[in-house]
């Protein structure tokens, strides 16, 4: 123990000769209230009692200079203390706007005072409004702030202003563990903050064994005994003044009904305190003989009183930090002390909304005894303060550093980010299937539905809505934002009016359909409605091959023949949206008959009904299966068994694909002479099988200016789902679409 106080002394001396041998630490203590004034005397006390050590100056503002609330700048002078400066902050009206005024009274008053002072530290206490403009003057002139009880959680605005005067500090002295935490957690240095418990602790543990009787008759009267009287303390709720005064109105009903000596405490300064002493003097309070009404009670007298009472009613800290020490029973009502740390002797009154409420709790409380609690200190926390302004080194740098946490990449609030957290909700109305998807700004599907598309309009239209409604609810749990609502479909569509003009054959029902109305006013999103080859364009564009290509062009190869066509960076549409219907280029005047009515279609050929129209016409002649093949006798016929064959070597099937590939080569080189793109995309399932055949065609049709063309299958595992969501994310985030 000697060597470790020897050593406390060393660092000491060393830190006194860093500030120069001579050089007193210079304190401010500023004082706004006789509530603050109670944690900050000890502190104040222990300054001047080492003047060897501490220079101490005293400024005293707020609601001390006032009579309304007991002119207690007094009691500051009884205890001896020489006030440098009287300040009078406060603009009389006790509303919002009166306190906005008086902080900012404080701010044009207090400069003066401080450049005269030139202290090294100034030491502010608590949450009050009066504090905030303390702390914003001293941080504004350079001068270290030292802040009491920062880090604590209350109810009301005084939250706000705590954890604000707690980012202006550069020094912290807490009284708890989670006070301590909390500052950590709010990124201050762990070596500026010091857990020393409430200063107003180290009286109250020595006082309760001095003579109390005689302050007890002196406040409320000769024939009252100990814990057989109730002390009542309330104060406004600025964030909720109306229901704060009611709760008053309904607390001293519930006081008088229950027949109890009480002392009753005026409220502090806050907005919605002149209506309180309204209420109070409403119901005769102040000449009632069962209550005493005071301004104001010195807190060594307060301390006893408090420490013998029956029970102590309202909402102020005092009850739920200080009255512990006592294990005096408390009624702490509503929320103005919501979240404070609280002893066993604490009940809480959350939702004080009728007098019978309180009535109850004051019955179960009053009288009780509980076991002191020691949660806000242990009686030394002044000497721990002192030392550790002893510590403090002036010329350490003045700007005080957060202790940031690490922060992992992928929650890192850089742009990508945000980017990606910023999705669509794509929708694709295929011939069989209808999908919903949740799809991020990267083109990952973070989600997805899918269902079978009804054949009538209406069950079409409620099975959308009820999808998209799902996956937006969903949305919120994968924490993705929805910007908008992208619709691919099949046939020819108006993207300017969201209207699907003339339907496939495949989506029956589908003509003239306002798409965009029903489901922006279902989602309250923006909707865009596109083509499906038009779709399959922009995916590649965004995500695809066809990302940062000027000209290019998309044919989608799977149940029909579809496409689209980016020239400029920009989608073609035609002037009635008929552009890139690439499926009905005729290849053939007498070709086989197209689902659109005409002959010798692309789609006609190299379509996925196309090869199911022709394996059918195989396996009914028995010339489909080859050694190696197997069908099932319920089995359907389909493009796929066409494909088996012919990679089995049946040369029927491989020449029909040959037939279907020299279609769809045939098809791509008109659309080289015609728009002449630098990137040609196949995509769909079908695309792989026919790469190899358009490249053959388009090395014997096609001009040799266009032969070198690129010939790619896309990467996109979903280009219509992609596709429609590119919709959304293009026009949302960067106007291109």
């Amino acid at each position: 123990e000697v060597y470790f106080k020897n050593l406390a002394k060393q660092k000491q001396k060393e830190i006194m000769e860093k500030n120069g041998n001579n050089h007193k630490l210079r304190v401010c203590v500023a004082t706004c209230n006789r509530a603050d004034y109670s944690k900050l005397a000890p502190i104040m006390f222990g300054i001047k009692a080492e003047p060897q050590f501490f220079e101490l100056d005293v400024i005293v503002l707020g609601s001390h200079l006032i009579d309304d609330y007991g002119n207690t700048y007094r009691m500051i002078e009884q205890d001896d203390f020489d006030i440098h400066t009287r300040l009078h902050t406060i603009v009389r009206g006790e509303d919002e706007a009166a306190m906005v005024e008086s902080v900012g009274l404080a701010l044009v008053k207090l400069p003066d005072v401080l450049n005269r002072l030139k202290p090294d530290i100034m030491i502010v206490h608590g949450d009050r409004f009066d504090a905030l403009a303390l702390a914003t003057s001293a941080a504004l002139m350079n001068i270290r702030i030292l802040h009491i009880e920062g880090g604590e959680v209350s109810g009301t605005i005084d939250d706000s202003i705590r954890h604000a005067i707690t980012k202006l500090a550069h020094y912290h002295v807490c009284c708890t563990r989670s006070a301590e935490q909390h500052l950590i957690a709010m990124c201050e240095d762990h070596d500026r903050i010091l857990l020393a418990g409430c200063p107003s602790y180290d009286k109250l543990l020595s006082a309760k064994n001095k003579d109390y009787m005689s302050i007890i008759r002196m406040w409320l009267g000769e024939d009252v005994k100990t814990r057989d009287y109730i002390v009542a303390l309330q104060h406004p709720v600025t964030t909720d003044i109306k229901h704060s005064i009611k709760m008053f109105e309904l607390t001293l009903d519930a006081l008088i009904s229950f027949n109890k000596r009480t002392l009753v405490l005026f409220p502090n300064v806050d907005a919605g305190s002149k209506e309180m002493v309204r209420v109070m003097r409403k119901k005769g309070i102040e000449h009632h003989p069962n209550f005493r009404a005071v301004k104001h009670v010195p807190f060594d007298q307060f301390i006893q009183l408090v420490a013998h009472a029956g029970c102590m009613i309202g909402n102020s800290s005092c009850g739920v930090r200080e009255v512990g020490a006592f294990g005096t029973p408390v009624i702490n009502l509503g929320t103005r002390q919501t979240g404070r740390e609280t002893g066993e002797n604490v009940l809480h009154v959350r939702d004080a909304d009728t007098q019978d409420k309180i009535l109850h709790a004051l019955q179960l409380q009053f009288g009780k005894q509980y076991p002191c609690s020691k949660i806000y200190g242990d009686g030394n926390a002044v000497p721990r303060i002192l030392k550790f302004l002893k510590s403090i080194d002036l010329k350490e740098p003045l700007q005080k550093k957060f202790c940031f946490p690490p922060v992992k990449d992928n929650i890192s609030q850089d742009i990508d980010h945000i980017l990606e957290t910023q999705s669509a909700l794509a929708v694709d109305l295929g011939g069989t299937n209808l999908r919903v998807a949740i799809v991020s700004m990267k083109g990952e599907i973070v989600k997805k539905y899918t269902q079978l598309n009804p054949k009538t309009y209406e069950d079409r239209l409620e099975l959308i809505l009820k999808m998209c409604v799902e996956a937006a609810s969903e949305a919120v749990n994968v924490n993705c934002r929805i910007l908008g609502v992208g619709i691919s479909t099949g046939g020819r569509v108006n993207p300017r009016e969201g209207i699907v003009l003339h339907s496939t054959k495949l989506i029956q029902e589908w003509s003239s359909v306002d798409l965009r109305t029903p489901i922006s006013d279902a989602l309250h999103l923006p909707v865009w409605v596109d083509n499906d080859g038009n779709c399959a364009a922009l995916a590649e564009r965004k995500f695809g091959h066809g990302k940062g290509i000027e000209n290019f062009v998309t044919l989608i190869t799977g149940t029909g023949i579809g496409g689209g066509i980016v020239h400029q960076h920009e989608l073609i549409h035609g002037s009635s949206f008929c552009a890139a219907e690439l499926g009905h280029i005729v290849v053939s005047l007498d070709g086989p008959e197209c689902l659109c009515g005409s002959q010798g279609c692309i789609e006609a050929y190299a379509s996925g009904i196309a090869l199911q129209r022709e394996a059918k016409k195989l396996h009914d002649e028995d010339l489909l299966l080859v050694e190696g093949m197997s069908m099932k006798k319920e089995e359907v016929v389909s493009a796929a068994h066409l494909i088996q064959a012919a990679k089995l070597g049946n040369a029927k099937a491989d020449s029909i694909l040959r037939t279907a590939g020299t279609a769809l080569g045939l098809g791509v080189v008109n659309i080289l002479h015609t728009v002449n793109p630098s990137l040609v995309i196949l995509s769909g399932v079908l695309a792989s099988h026919y790469v190899n055949a358009v490249k053959d065609v388009i090395s014997r049709q096609a001009l040799s200016s266009v032969k070198t063309v690129d010939v790619v299958v896309s990467n996109l595992a979903d280009p219509a789902l992609l596709g429609a969501a590119s919709l959304v994310l293009d026009y949302t985030t960067r106007r291109i679409y």
